[in-house]
């Protein structure tokens, strides 16, 4: 296992991930009619779907679902404004299910109805200009300076590992990821292979877009030494790779907060990108790891350099290409 430190600083990585979140919202832009796959716009942004969302939001300072919801409101008021379309009709456009979800979604935002807005062409309250950064709701108020030096980042090479793992749908319900990190224990225990072992989280789904009862987390132990996998657990090869880590030692909401300053301050401005993969919560207490009162982890993202995805330009640009000629 390797280990190379990492300072964190603007880049030219900067205008690299502005690029392709600007091509993001231009395709959004060209498609508020009808729904839009996560896996669409991540391939138009060339970055892998584990961390799309997070990278989205950390280049434009709001959530996709937020800035999609926007847009299409803001198309909907200048059509009420400026057209002779039915609502129905500009719902339809701006790609509302139907007119009553798209009145229940613009009074929301605009505290009016469509109705009153096309006759008066006044919004009472615009939604709009809130912060482009509110805090979430585990997060810590930390200037960008302390979290620099709070979470310094490394970058650690780790070899190919057999994974034993237990996956936890509905995983929002913390008494299930408990108990499925202490039948991993015991089961670890009773193979011997817990000492030595590696425990860490795994988060397969986006937990600010995937539903709750649909959010899957699996609860991992990698080992050097074979094992016999019991019923209710699978097995898998983790392959070698790269990972940005942060170790964080406090409650939830100052792992919230790693997590935050590794997608939004550190990762936008390295030379690095998201592998295709999901991130990882290493446990370093392993006896402590159902005692949620106090973390001791590592954060480990998966990354590359960019570099590495620039010498595939052409093959990329005619991906991009194909897909415009769709259209």
């Amino acid at each position: 296992m390797s280990t190379e430190s990492v300072v964190g600083g603007k880049t030219q990585a900067n205008s690299e991930y502005a690029q392709r979140i600007d091509r993001v919202i231009d395709y959004l832009r060209r498609n508020l009619d009808r729904p839009v796959k996560l896996a669409e716009l991540a391939d138009v942004a060339c970055f892998s779907e584990f961390h799309f969302h997070r990278i989205f939001r950390a280049v434009s300072g709001e959530t996709l679902n937020s800035f999609t919801n926007r847009l299409r409101l803001e198309k909907a008021s200048r059509l009420l404004r400026y057209s002779e379309q039915s609502l129905t009709d500009i719902a339809l456009d701006c790609g509302f299910s139907s007119s009553a979800t798209f009145s229940r979604a613009f009074r929301s935002r605009y505290d009016t109805s469509p109705s009153q807005f096309r006759k008066s062409g006044e919004i009472k309250k615009s939604k709009i200009c809130k912060e482009l950064f509110p805090e979430d709701e585990y997060g810590l108020r930390m200037s960008a300076e302390e979290k620099k030096a709070a979470f310094p980042v490394a970058l650690i090479d780790i070899p190919e590992r057999q994974v034993a793992y237990i996956r936890v749908t509905n995983a929002f319900e913390l008494d299930r990821v408990l108990a499925a990190f202490k039948t991993l224990i015991e089961w670890a225990k009773s193979q011997d292979v817990f000492s030595q072992g590696i425990l860490f989280g795994m988060t397969v789904d986006d937990p600010h877009v995937t539903p709750k009862h649909l959010y899957r987390y699996e609860v991992c132990l990698a080992s050097s030494l074979p094992f016999e996998c019991m019923e209710g657990m699978s097995k898998l090869k983790l392959p070698a790779m790269r990972y940005a880590v942060i170790k964080v030692s406090g409650d939830i909401h100052k792992v919230a907060t790693a997590w935050d300053y590794l997608y939004r301050d550190w990762l936008i401005n390295s030379v690095h990108e998201p592998e295709h993969a999901p991130a990882l919560e290493v446990f370093l207490d392993k006896e402590s790891a159902t005692d949620w009162s106090h973390f001791a982890l590592e954060l480990c993202l998966p990354v590359r350099k960019l570099t590495e995805i620039r010498s595939s330009r052409l093959w990329q640009a005619k991906i991009w290409a194909d897909r415009n000629k769709g259209q």
